[in-house]
C-alpha cells in the first residue's frame, strides 16, 4: 500500500488505497497483529442512505494515515426474516478479540427494518479472522429482568402517580434517575442505541450504551466469551441525556467523552472521569476548546483508541454527519492531551502523531 498521506486533515475527505473516499461511519478501530483496522457503517447517495444497504465496512492500515479497502465484513442480508435485513439500520460497529476463543466479535447498535428506532437493540456476529466475514450471532435488549448495580429497593416499586408526569419537568426527570425507565423496561430488557465496547487490561469487555430514551448510559459486563452479558450493569449520569459514548483508561482512571442528545445535529461534547468502570463518575465539562468547542467542532465523538506502542497516547474519533447524503460524512480525528487529569481537544487544521510529544 503506497503511503502517500503523512499527517491527519481533519474534516477534509479521506482517501483509501484506491483513491476513494473512505466509507466507515460511526466506526471503531482494532489493533491485531501489527495492523490497526477500522470498522465502520458503509453508507449510500441520498437520505435512504441512514439505513443499511450495504452493512459494515473494514478498512486496515500500519501507519493510520493511509488505510487499504478490505471490503464489506457484515453484509446486510436479502432474507427479508433476517434481523439484518436490507434496511434495517446498523450502527456504530465495535470489534474486540477475544483471547480465549480466538474470535473476533463485532458488536453493534441493531434497528428492525421499518420500526424506527423502536427496537433499540444490541447486536453481536462473529468472525475467524480480522477481515471477516462476521456471522450474525444474535441480538439483544440487555439486562432482562437484572436490576442495576445499587439500585435501591424503594426504585424498584412504581409510584402511583409516574404516568402522568410531565416530560422533562423536574418530576419527571426525578423519576427518570429514581429508575422510572428501567423498571418499564425490567421485564423485556433494557434499551441499546448509541453504544461502544470497552476491553479492560484484565480482559474484561463491557457494552456502554445509551439507554431509558436515550437519557441514561448503561455499562454492562459482558461474558467470558464476549457473546453475552453477565448481569452485572450500572447506570451512568441518569437522566444526563449522554449518547455517542467513547472511553479510554489512563494511570487507573476511567476516562469518557460523550455528546448531547441533539439528532443529527452537534452540540457540545461531555467528559467524565471515575476510579471504576461502574462508577460513580464525575462530570469534567466539555473537553473541547477553542472555536466551535461547543458543537465539538462540528461533528459527534464515536471513539477513542491508543496508539500501539506509545505510552498514554489516545486518538479520539468523531463523525461529521450528512444526513441529506450520508455518504459524504467527513472524521474528525484529533490528539487527547491531559490537562489537570481533564482530557482536552484542541482542534488542528493537519497532524501527525509528533503532536503528542510537542508542547
Amino acid at each position: 500500500m503506497q503511503g502517500q498521506n503523512t499527517e491527519f486533515a481533519p474534516g477534509k475527505q479521506w482517501k483509501d488505497n484506491n483513491g476513494i473516499h473512505i466509507n466507515a461511519h460511526g466506526g471503531g478501530i482494532l489493533f491485531d497483529k501489527g495492523i490497526y483496522y477500522w470498522y465502520g457503517e458503509f453508507k449510500t447517495e441520498g437520505k435512504s442512505g441512514n439505513t443499511s444497504l450495504v452493512g459494515f465496512s473494514c478498512y486496515s492500515s500500519k501507519d493510520l494515515y493511509n488505510w487499504k479497502n478490505e471490503g464489506i465484513v457484515l453484509k446486510a442480508e436479502d432474507n427479508p426474516n433476517s434481523e439484518i435485513t436490507k434496511g434495517c439500520i446498523m450502527e456504530r460497529p465495535k470489534v474486540i478479540f477475544n483471547k480465549k476463543t480466538g474470535k473476533y466479535v463485532l458488536w453493534f447498535h441493531l434497528e428492525l427494518k421499518n420500526q424506527g428506532y423502536n427496537a433499540a437493540k444490541a447486536a453481536v456476529a462473529i468472525s475467524d479472522s480480522p477481515k471477516g466475514p462476521f456471522k450474525f450471532f444474535k441480538s439483544y435488549n440487555p439486562n432482562k429482568n437484572v436490576w442495576p448495580i445499587g439500585f435501591k429497593n424503594e426504585n424498584k416499586i412504581a409510584s402511583a402517580d409516574e404516568s402522568k408526569l410531565k416530560s422533562w419537568s423536574p418530576e419527571w426527570l426525578t423519576a427518570v434517575d429514581n429508575g422510572m425507565l428501567v423498571r418499564r423496561d425490567f421485564e423485556k430488557g433494557q434499551m441499546s442505541r448509541d453504544m461502544t465496547v470497552y476491553v479492560d487490561d484484565n480482559n474484561k469487555a463491557y457494552l456502554i450504551h445509551s439507554s431509558e430514551d436515550n437519557l441514561t448510559l448503561h455499562i454492562s459486563e459482558l461474558t467470558d466469551d464476549y457473546l453475552d452479558f453477565t448481569k452485572k450493569w450500572a447506570r451512568m449520569a441518569p437522566a444526563g441525556h449522554n449518547e455517542a459514548p467513547a472511553i479510554f483508561k489512563k494511570d487507573g482512571t476511567y476516562y469518557m467523552i460523550t455528546s448531547g442528545c441533539t439528532g443529527w445535529d452537534p452540540n457540545e461534547a461531555r467528559s467524565f472521569s471515575s476510579k471504576s468502570i461502574f462508577g460513580p463518575w464525575k462530570s469534567l465539562g466539555n473537553p473541547c476548546v477553542g472555536e466551535d468547542a461547543t458543537l465539538t467542532f462540528h461533528s459527534q465523538s464515536t471513539f477513542i483508541f491508543p496508539i500501539e506502542g506509545k505510552k498514554d497516547q489516545f486518538i479520539f474519533m468523531a463523525d461529521r454527519w450528512k444526513p441529506e447524503n450520508p455518504i459524504d460524512g467527513g472524521y474528525i480525528w484529533l490528539p487527547i492531551k491531559m490537562t489537570n487529569d481533564k482530557p482536552v481537544l484542541k482542534w488542528f487544521e493537519k497532524w501527525n502523531l509528533n503532536a503528542f510529544t510537542e508542547n
